[in-house]
C-alpha cells in the first residue's frame, strides 16, 4: 500500500535517503524494511529556530514494489497541415507554453520571436556585459526564452488560481528541468540549465509542423473591420492567422507604441522601482540560519522582505542566492538591472531586486513639476512607461556610459552620503559611486531608506555597509496593460487579439506567464474548434 507523512530531519538527515527511510517507518511504526521506496512530495526548510529543519512529506510504498516518479508528457500532434493557424508573437515562457497547447490541440502556432536563438544571445550578452554595447533586439530581456532564460528560472509563484502549477512544471521536467522542481517549495532552474531546456521546447515546436521564426520582429497588426487578419514584421513579411496572441513581455515599448498610435485600447497602470542590493552570501547565511558557517546540507539562504513606509509598500523582489547583478536594459542610453542565479547558486553573493511602488498619482505630480518639458500627459496610456524610462536614463546618466551602474553602499544611502569606495560587486560592466537619492525619485529614496533600517530589525545585520545598492530596478512588471474581456480574454475592440501575460499586464514571472499562455489558448479553442 501507498501511504503519506510529513517528517522534520536535520539537513545531514534529510540528505541521506536511509534516514528518511528510518523515519518514515517510525511515523507508521513498521520496520525500515517494510518500506520499499518514497517519493518526495514536498521539502521546505524551517530555520525559525536556532537549529534549521527540513520539513519532506512523502509518499512511502509499503509491502509494495516501488514505482519511479512519473513525469505527465505531452500528447503532442502533427500540425504541419492543420486547418487552423494562430500567430504566436514573442518566444517567452508564455509564447512558448501557448505553442506547445496550441500543438496539443491540433492548432499550428506561427511563433515569431524579435531576438535570437539562445546560442546566439549569449554571445550579445557577453558585448553587453564585456563592452557594453546592446543588441536592442537581443538582450537579457528579448530573445529565445524571453526574459527568464537568463533572469534565473525561478518557478515559485502565488498565481494558483490562474491554471495547473503541476502542470507548466511537469512540462518543464520532461524537457529537462531537474525533477526537484516537481516537490522543492521555491523551485528554482538556474540560468545555466535554462537555454537547454528551451531549445528542447523550440525543436519539440517545429518537429510537431510549428512554425518558429527568430529576428522577426512585428511592426503592424492588420486589423479589418474589428477583427485581426494578420502581422507584418520589421523585415516586411506578412503573416496571417486564425487569431493572435501578444506575449511580448513587459520592456516591448514599441508594442505599446504601436497599440497606442493605431488608437488600441490601452492603459497606463502602476508597477514597481527601486534598486537592486546586494549583499555577501555568508551574511545572509549567518543571518537566516543563525549560523557562523552554513550547514553543508542547506542551500544558501534566501529572504522575503515588505514593509510599508509612509503608506507606500516597498518590498524585496526576484531574489537571487548566490547570485550576480546584470544588465537588463534593452536601449542604449538607459540603464536596467536584474539578478539571476546558476542552477547552484555557488556564487559568493546574495541579490535582490528592492522597489517601491508607484502609483499614478505619483506619475501625475511628476508631469505637472515637468510642466512643458514632460514628455507626455496625464491622459496619455504610455505615462508610466515615460516616467519608468524617465529614470533608466537618469541612472545610465551617473554612471557615466557603458552601462556602468550607480551605486551606493546601504548605510551611506539612508545618510544621504557618497560612498567613497564600494565593495566588490558581482555586476561585471562595473559601478560608479553616485548619490541614488538623486538618481531615483524622492519619493522612492524616502520609501527605500525608510524600508531598510526596518529590515535590520527584522534581519540582524542586514541593515550594513557591507551590502551595495546598483541602480535602477525598474522592470518589475509593466507599466501598460492591454485591456480583455475576462470571459473570452480577447481585446474588448480588437476580436481574435488575445493580450496575454507580463507585457500585457496580467502575469509576473516564468510559472504565471506559462500559465496565462495556456488559459488564453484554451479561449482560442472554444472559438476554433
Amino acid at each position: 500500500m501507498q501511504q503519506q507523512c510529513t517528517i522534520k530531519l536535520l539537513p545531514a538527515e534529510a540528505a541521506s535517503p536511509d534516514k528518511v527511510r528510518q523515519y518514515a517507518a517510525s511515523q507508521f511504526g513498521i520496520a525500515p524494511a517494510a518500506i520499499t521506496g518514497f517519493h518526495i512530495l514536498k521539502q521546505s526548510i524551517d530555520a525559525r529556530s536556532r537549529q534549521p529543519w527540513i520539513l519532506l512529506t512523502l509518499r512511502v510504498f509499503i509491502g509494495e514494489p516501488f514505482h519511479e516518479r512519473e513525469i505527465q508528457h505531452l500528447i503532442l500532434k502533427d500540425v504541419s497541415k492543420a486547418p487552423h493557424k494562430v500567430i504566436v508573437v514573442g518566444a517567452g515562457p508564455a509564447g512558448l507554453f501557448a505553442a506547445l497547447k496550441l500543438i496539443e490541440s491540433g492548432i499550428q502556432p506561427i511563433l515569431l520571436e524579435r531576438g535570437k536563438d539562445v546560442r546566439s544571445r549569449r554571445r550579445d550578452l557577453a558585448l553587453l556585459n564585456k563592452e557594453g554595447v546592446i543588441n536592442p533586439d537581443s538582450n537579457y530581456c528579448f530573445g529565445e526564452g524571453g526574459a527568464g532564460t537568463y533572469s534565473d528560472g525561478k518557478l515559485y509563484t502565488r498565481s494558483t488560481k490562474r491554471g495547473d502549477v503541476n502542470r507548466i512544471l511537469n512540462i518543464l521536467a520532461q524537457f529537462g528541468a531537474d525533477e526537484k522542481i516537481l516537490y522543492d517549495a521555491h523551485p528554482h532552474v538556474g540560468t545555466n540549465k535554462l537555454p537547454q531546456i528551451i531549445t528542447a521546447i523550440r525543436e519539440k515546436i517545429v518537429d510537431c509542423g510549428g512554425l518558429f521564426l527568430f529576428e522577426q520582429k512585428v511592426t503592424d497588426l492588420l486589423v479589418t473591420d474589428g477583427v485581426i487578419k494578420a502581422v507584418t514584421t520589421a523585415s516586411g513579411d506578412r503573416f496571417e492567422g486564425d487569431a493572435v496572441i501578444l506575449a511580448t513581455g513587459h520592456s516591448a515599448r514599441d508594442i505599446f507604441v504601436l497599440l497606442r498610435d493605431k488608437n488600441i485600447l490601452i492603459e497606463a497602470k502602476p508597477f514597481a522601482l527601486g534598486v537592486r542590493i546586494e549583499h555577501p552570501q555568508s551574511l545572509i547565511d549567518s543571518i537566516q540560519y543563525h549560523c557562523t558557517t552554513r550547514d553543508a546540507f542547506l542551500p544558501p539562504a534566501s529572504y522575503s522582505l515588505v514593509q510599508q513606509v509612509n503608506e507606500r509598500g516597498v518590498f524585496s523582489f526576484c531574489m537571487c542566492p548566490g547570485g550576480i547583478i546584470a544588465p537588463a536594459s534593452t536601449d542604449p542610453g538607459e540603464l536596467v538591472v536584474n539578478g539571476w542565479s546558476p542552477s547552484k547558486r555557488n556564487n559568493p553573493y546574495a541579490n535582490s531586486g528592492m522597489v517601491a511602488s508607484v502609483e499614478m498619482p505619483d506619475i501625475a505630480a511628476w508631469i505637472k513639476k515637468a510642466g512643458n518639458k514632460a514628455p507626455v500627459t496625464q491622459q496619455d496610456p504610455l505615462s508610466a512607461m515615460y516616467f519608468q524610462q524617465w529614470v533608466e536614463r537618469k541612472s545610465f546618466d551617473y554612471g557615466g556610459g557603458k552601462f556602468v551602474a550607480p551605486a551606493q553602499r546601504m548605510a551611506d544611502f539612508t545618510q544621504k552620503k557618497v560612498s567613497t569606495t564600494l565593495p566588490d560587486c558581482s555586476y561585471v560592466p562595473g559601478l560608479q559611486s553616485a548619490p541614488l537619492n538623486e538618481v531615483l525619485p524622492d519619493f522612492i529614496y524616502q520609501a527605500l531608506s525608510g524600508a531598510f533600517r526596518e529590515f535590520g530589525k527584522k534581519m540582524r545585520g542586514y541593515f550594513s555597509n557591507e551590502a551595495i545598492l546598483v541602480a535602477t530596478e525598474s522592470r518589475t512588471s509593466s507599466p501598460v496593460r492591454i485591456p480583455r474581456d475576462p470571459q473570452t480574454l480577447q481585446h474588448p475592440q480588437v476580436a481574435g487579439l488575445y493580450p496575454c501575460a507580463e507585457g500585457a499586464g496580467y502575469a509576473g514571472g516564468i510559472v504565471s506567464a506559462a500559465m496565462d499562455g495556456e488559459r488564453v489558448v484554451s479561449e482560442i479553442v472554444k472559438t476554433l474548434l
